[in-house]
């Protein structure tokens, strides 16, 4: 999963990542170390996100 897919979402729906983390519950340094490639977010947090999104977790794989 790459942060570059969130980014899309987040440019599409005109939301900035500080408030989806603030709506899903997420610490906005996570974003961060996605965004760096440190780690990736769960299953789970996918899950939040594609939910949020109104996507399909399938479309971050």
């Amino acid at each position: 999963m790459e942060y570059k897919k969130i980014e899309v979402l987040l440019t599409e729906k005109g939301v900035t990542a500080y408030r989806m983390c603030k709506d899903l519950g997420l610490h906005t340094s996570s974003v961060t170390a996605w965004r760096k490639g440190d780690y990736k977010p769960s299953i789970t947090t996918l899950k939040k996100i594609a939910d949020y999104f109104g996507v399909t977790v399938d479309y971050f794989l």
